[in-house]
């Protein structure tokens, strides 16, 4: 039967009837809403006190739900999307639209990632395991005047389990569809009167769900172990101290994409199976990148955070130090035409180096006028070494070189300003500096080609800038609030860092700015009912996109360039409900429209007036029913989520026309059982991601000088199919 919204929607509210007619219908937990915590504006408050558009998932709920990577994110909370690049490991977030696509690692994204509020520099360290965590709070709009960055479309904060007074421990094991295994523990508690640890590990092996088309060999396999230990001691009755060291090991199959159209020049029909895929080498290749001539799409990443947090109290003030340095190391080799011809092998080779000190002083969390202050710094080095074999296309291979270092230096305050009784301004700013330059870049070729190539370049780029928040919030009764607030924020300019043979392709790209008008309201309208709302208009100055640009003689040179203007216009709503004990419902919609303003691009024409390129509906929901019989604590819960079109720019350069590069609209729904005995340690679940098996693409695109439904370098990754994992878990 074809999968319809409506179906899913109808077999979980009957499965869901049909629990709740049971005899024993028991709650112990008491049927109001949770009060959601969170530290979005540097201190704890209740999520419906904070003026900003944001949602949370705890991490319990993460964890029975499978989310096991921030991709998957995409998939639980309204108007953020992750787009990873030729299904590689670099990460293109977007959030109510404001995104940046680069296939190269060296520029930063719009979108914040924070770790224990240690932000990363670059996407590609994102991609790591999540474990034993707090919750996740995802924040819309323009951040900067409370962060350590400064980002235009938002930020995502994983926040970690912390050390607890009293002991604690747990463990999970998992086995799944495709021979998957996985495994989780922790372990917390004082380590004497002044000192508290935790030890948190986890791994993840096998599921392989892709097969080459030709030999039937597994791809896909997981191998990653990670591990954080963090340490808190109460240094005085004042001071506490927390060091966190995490590690992540990934050697994991990367996954290959496959060929929704024929690929007549190689006699090759198109994927009727979207798990199906190719790869190959070349044996001088391999030699090149140093890997096994029959190797497979595989990574060998390593990554080591380590961070310490110093919090002072004062008396009338905090005062809050952050110093984090983090390793990265990237091993990736990928096919990007999905065969095992040479249209495009690709191995990356990246070492990071980043280190960040933060400081803030803040009033207490009681003050009649809460503040903070801060100061930050970020200093950043990006080594990329990277080979593409296109010989049978161009006949050669690429080796692009460089290193990339990065400075920013920021002053930042943000100040609640009452102003009667039941009204408060808040008005925040941000000046900051920033610096980034390109040594020693070079792309030479194999064979070598006279005249082809480039040596020795380098590009810097210096920017100074200002960035606010102006916002006004009315509570008009315990459990409601309403807020306008005009933003201004930025995210940092760059350079382009692809295989070119052309210096001009390194000209820097500026920062882009976005001013930001939101209007939002939050109302528990009973203990029962939680109703958010909001909606933003984005003007938007020097959009980064990627484009080309033209030399002197009229060629053209792919580069990010900036669009002088354009605006997004759209908004979500989330509701949250407990209409009888047991039972949660919640529902979100996300909706945005953009439109470029001044656009003429010599690659895709004038595209002012036109819609830009993005999804414009996100929906998600989900229902679970929580009950006790028998001795035996029971829930069936399932979530789902959709995502309409989202259209590609590539079809501007179709020769054939039609919309062959847009991501089709889908439906995902997920669904698990958990049963446990009532008062026990112990709890066993089965979970089911994809429930209805939909076939669905997170990213397309091509090879070649001209795209069109005809050539035969059309490729796209695939969203995994109907994957099933049971897992036995026990805490104490």
């Amino acid at each position: 039967m074809p999968y319809r919204p409506t179906y899913a929607l109808t077999s979980l509210a009957t499965a869901l009837a049909a629990v709740s007619a049971a005899p024993a219908l028991a709650a112990d937990a008491p049927n109001t809403l949770d009060r959601v915590e969170v530290t979005a504006q540097r201190r704890t408050e209740s999520a419906q006190d904070v003026g900003i558009a944001i949602s949370v998932l705890s991490g319990d709920e993460l964890k029975a739900r499978g989310v096991k990577q921030i991709n998957q994110l995409q998939g639980e909370l309204p108007s953020l999307e992750i787009e990873p690049a030729f299904g590689s490991g670099q990460a293109q977030f977007r959030i109510r639209g404001i995104g940046f696509q680069d296939y190269g690692a060296n520029n930063a994204s719009p979108v914040g990632v924070y770790v224990d509020e240690v932000g990363y520099a670059f996407p590609v360290q994102t991609q790591g395991l999540l474990f034993d965590l707090e919750r996740v709070e995802v924040l819309r709009g323009p951040q900067g005047t409370l962060y350590g960055k400064n980002t235009t479309a938002g930020a995502v904060n994983l926040l970690s389990r912390r050390p607890t007074k009293q002991t604690e421990g747990g463990f999970s094991v998992g086995a799944g569809s495709h021979s998957a295994v996985q495994a989780q523990g922790y372990l917390s508690g004082p380590l004497s009167e002044q000192v508290r640890g935790r030890i948190s590990i986890a791994s993840e092996h096998g599921g392989a769900w892709q097969h080459n088309r030709i030999t039937g060999e597994k791809l896909g396999d997981q191998r990653i172990a990670a591990v954080r230990g963090q340490l808190e001691v109460d240094v005085t009755p004042d001071l506490k101290a927390r060091i966190s060291l995490s590690d992540n090991q990934d050697r994991s199959d990367v996954q290959g994409l496959y060929a929704p159209t024929p690929r007549s020049h190689t006699n090759q029909p198109a994927d009727a199976d979207p798990n199906a895929t190719g790869w190959g080498l070349q044996s001088d290749f391999a030699q090149l990148a140093g890997v096994a001539a029959d190797a497979k799409p595989s990574r060998d990443n390593s990554a080591t955070n380590l961070a310490l947090h110093l919090d002072w109290n004062l008396g009338a003030t905090r005062l809050t130090s952050i110093t984090a340095h983090q390793r990265f190391t990237r091993h990736e080799l990928g096919d990007w035409d999905g065969t095992a011809v040479n249209h495009s092998d690709v191995y990356w080779h990246d070492r990071a180096r980043v280190t960040t000190q933060e400081l803030r002083l803040a009033s207490q969390a009681q003050a009649a006028l809460p503040w903070v202050v801060g100061a930050y710094y970020s200093k950043e080095r990006l080594d990329e070494d990277w080979l593409t074999d296109f010989r049978h296309d161009y006949g050669l291979i690429t080796r692009t070189r460089y290193g990339q270092d990065g400075r920013t230096t920021a002053v930042f305050g943000q100040a609640d300003i009452p102003l009667a009784t039941q009204w408060t301004l808040v008005a925040g700013l941000r000046q900051e500096r920033e610096t980034r330059a390109i040594h020693d870049f070079s792309t030479s070729t194999t064979p070598t080609i006279a005249g082809l190539g480039v040596s020795g370049a380098s590009q810097s780029l210096t920017s100074n800038q200002t960035s606010g928040k102006l916002a006004l919030q009315f509570k008009p009764e315990a459990g409601t609030l309403l807020y306008a607030s005009l933003s201004r924020g930025l995210k940092s300019g760059g350079i382009t860092a692809h295989n070119t043979f052309n210096t001009l392709a390194l000209t820097p790209f500026q920062p882009e700015k976005l001013v930001a008008l939101e209007l939002g309201a939050k109302a528990d309208l009973t203990r029962l009912l939680r109703v958010n709302a909001a909606f933003f208009h984005y003007d938007y100055r020097d959009q980064q996109f990627q484009d080309v640009t033209t030399s002197p003689t009229g060629a053209l040179i792919g580069k990010i360039i900036n669009i002088p203007r354009s605006s997004i216009d759209g908004g979500e709503f989330e509701l949250q409900w407990k209409p009888l004990p047991g039972l949660s419902i919640a529902q979100s919609v996300g909706y945005k429209r953009g439109t470029f303003k001044d656009f003429n691009s010599p690659l895709l024409g004038d595209l002012s007036g036109h819609h830009q390129f993005f999804p414009k509906l996100s929906y998600g929901g989900s229902i679970a029913y929580a009950w006790t019989t028998g001795g035996l604590d029971l829930k069936i819960a399932g979530d789902y989520s959709y995502r309409s079109t989202s259209p590609s720019w590539l079809n501007r350069l179709n020769v054939d026309g039609g919309t062959l590069y847009d991501i089709p609209a889908y439906w995902l729904a997920n669904a698990r059982v958990e049963i446990a005995p009532s008062g026990s340690p112990w709890q066993a679940s089965v979970g089911v991601r994809n429930l209805f098996d939909r076939r669905h693409d997170l990213t397309r695109n091509f090879f070649g000088n001209r795209p069109s439904t005809a050539d035969d370098l059309n490729v796209a990754a695939a969203g995994p199919s109907r994957t099933w994992t049971a897992v036995l878990s026990y805490a104490y």
